[in-house]
């Protein structure tokens, strides 16, 4: 069995300062995010056809990071641990200490696309077709960093698994490394996905449902090996937190695909 490395959370200190490896993963997705959009806009003509420049990413990554942060932040409140903060609001800005809701960056992302849209006069969904492709491989850093710190450790697994990991600040216990799953599933694998079918022409929505079928897809496949979170809806090893908020993304992903080749948007 493998024994988690423990890393120290602060990857550099300078004096006072204290750069955490979370806020340094976070970097490292809006950094790809820009880098990704921009070779989109410069190679696939669909995208410059219609308008999109390298200045206008700079503007839609400043939306997106308000979003990300402000809706991640609090979607870990109200979702998961609404107790806690309600005992200790001050905590709510610690977000270098990790405890982020990728479903409340979601919405955040969703309401900070609407707002772009309204300024730029694009529409929402061919906004949201543009970033989806671009969204995985940050989802990944973002696991490795929850990795790095040592949080959303997996569910026990057999000892025979030869990356079977102990989380020893957990128990002494075999368990599977899940957030090195979701990085490689909801990063890795959805991006590929997403990257193949976004590199043709598709009807409007198309690509914004094809990342919340895959996204929600995977997301509940991966929720079976990591431990469940406790939150408003109770604990259960069943159906989890993580599942239920996972679901309706499928469910809408599914109606946008349909409707998007339908021609209804």
């Amino acid at each position: 069995m493998l024994t988690h490395p423990q890393f120290d959370p602060v990857a550099l200190s300078l004096g006072p300062l204290k750069v955490h490896w979370y806020g340094l993963m976070y970097l490292a997705a809006f950094l790809q995010f820009w880098w990704l959009g921009r070779h989109r806009i410069l190679t696939q003509p669909q995208l410059s056809n219609s308008g999109w420049t390298v200045r206008q990413l700079d503007d839609l990554l400043f939306y997106g990071v308000l979003g990300v942060i402000a809706g991640g932040r609090l979607g870990e409140v109200l979702f998961y641990q609404p107790g806690y903060y309600l005992a200790h609001p001050l905590q709510i800005l610690a977000v270098w200490q990790g405890g982020m809701s990728f479903h409340g960056g979601f919405l955040g992302v969703l309401v900070a696309m609407w707002l772009y849209a309204r300024k730029t006069g694009k529409t929402w969904l061919e906004i949201t077709d543009f970033i989806a492709p671009l969204v995985p491989l940050g989802l990944a850093t973002g696991r490795l960093g929850n990795f790095i710190n040592g949080e959303l450790w997996g569910r026990t697994a057999d000892p025979a698994l030869p990356w079977a990991m102990v989380f020893p600040w957990v128990d002494d216990l075999p368990r599977h490394p899940s957030q090195i799953y979701q990085a490689g599933l909801e990063g890795v694998a959805l991006f590929g996905l997403l990257w193949l079918y976004s590199s043709r022409s598709r009807p409007r929505g198309a690509v914004s449902g094809a990342f919340l079928i895959g996204y929600g897809s995977l997301r509940w496949v991966a929720e079976y090996f990591r431990t469940p979170d406790d939150g408003i809806l109770g604990l259960s090893y069943t159906v989890s937190m993580g599942q239920w908020l996972s679901l309706p993304m499928v469910i809408a992903g599914i109606a946008f695909v349909v409707l998007a080749h339908r021609q209804r948007f």
